[in-house]
């Protein structure tokens, strides 16, 4: 049995514990053994309210308890890097919610620190690891829209009442909430972009609350990204090709694809999966490497991640964005 720990009890930190106990309630050979908040209270709250056995005030104090294999990191991406390390170097591996930290530079180091102390640290961005990512990849490979040559993709939330989107202290904004899943939808179907154009709307605090990205490749594929804080989106990711085009109902967690021809006529539509909410995958994935001796999941490496977080300081240069915590 894996016994895992959850450092943070936000918002995130309940999906996770609602995951954690519904895969040992099916009999997966997961627990959730532990949480740490910064007040003894909130833990004591979180772990009566979530079933978790012990409660911690203090992140180092469930870091030195020996019975803690796995680490869900549930902060704000501003101390990513900061508790990472601290998991690490309490020979903890780690399960890091996304954006994985605040620049490349500190990726670059938590992944080699990780690699060095023989831990498996992995990037919990769900879509990397959901079973729907194999099915896009199917729809594509069966040629049925063509050749795929243009993508679009959204993702929005009213979200600038939570003190993590706005605060720049936080490293808040779009772009590592939800503008990280809009180009991880891209680079999953078309690869690693070569070209990339970003402007932004700011906040008065100096966040950027609106996104608009095009990505680029050398074969003339084409990807536009919008991600925002303010307003609703209706989340949809569109693929075009030479022969028709497909619908991502929901880039964040897709639940459906729906393929369309030349015509404009629905030929034929993919499901999601049932989810017990969607997590399980990353947890599941992180488990099995764990006991394989592995240092990084293959749905979400290391190289993948670092990349990714090159790409969002080029943007972020783009923007003249830039984190007081850097």
């Amino acid at each position: 049995m894996l016994h895992i720990g959850i450092l943070g009890a936000g918002r995130i930190a309940v999906t996770m514990a609602q995951t954690i106990r519904k895969m040992n309630e099916k009999g997966e050979d997961v627990c959730l053994y532990a949480v740490a908040a910064r007040e003894e209270a909130r833990a004591q709250a979180f772990a009566q309210a979530h079933g978790v056995e012990k409660a911690y005030g203090s992140y180092e104090a469930m870091l030195a308890d020996p019975a803690v294999e796995l680490v869900y990191i549930a902060t704000p991406h501003s101390h990513h890097y900061e508790h990472a390390m601290l998991c690490l170097s309490h020979g903890k591996h780690v399960l890091c919610e996304k954006a994985f930290t605040v620049n490349a530079r500190q990726a670059q180091e938590v992944t080699r620190y990780a690699r060095e102390q023989g831990l498996l640290i992995t990037e919990a961005i769900w879509t990397r690891y959901q079973p729907m990512r194999e099915a896009l990849a199917d729809v594509l490979d069966s040629g049925i829209i063509g050749q795929p040559e243009l993508l679009t993709a959204n993702l929005c939330y009213a979200v600038t009442d939570k003190e993590r989107i706005v605060q720049p202290e936080l490293a808040g904004g779009a772009l590592l909430d939800v503008g990280v899943y809009t180009l991880n939808f891209a680079e999953m179907v078309f690869g690693r972009a070569q070209g990339v154009q970003a402007s932004c709307v700011k906040s008065p605090q100096g966040v950027d609350i609106s996104d608009s990205i095009t990505l680029t490749w050398p074969d003339g594929k084409m990807a536009v990204l919008t991600a925002g804080t303010r307003t609703v989106s209706d989340r949809f990711g569109a693929i075009y090709g030479t022969k028709g085009y497909l619908m991502v109902e929901n880039i964040n967690n897709p639940q459906a694809i729906w393929i369309y021809d030349a015509k404009h006529q629905l030929v034929s539509e993919t499901p999601c999966p049932p989810q017990l909410t969607g997590y399980e995958y990353e947890v599941r994935e992180a488990a099995a490497c764990i006991r394989a001796g592995k240092t990084e999941c293959p749905s979400m490496p290391h190289e993948e991640t670092v990349h990714m977080m090159e790409l969002m300081d080029h943007i972020r240069a783009q923007m003249g964005l830039h984190y007081p915590c850097e």
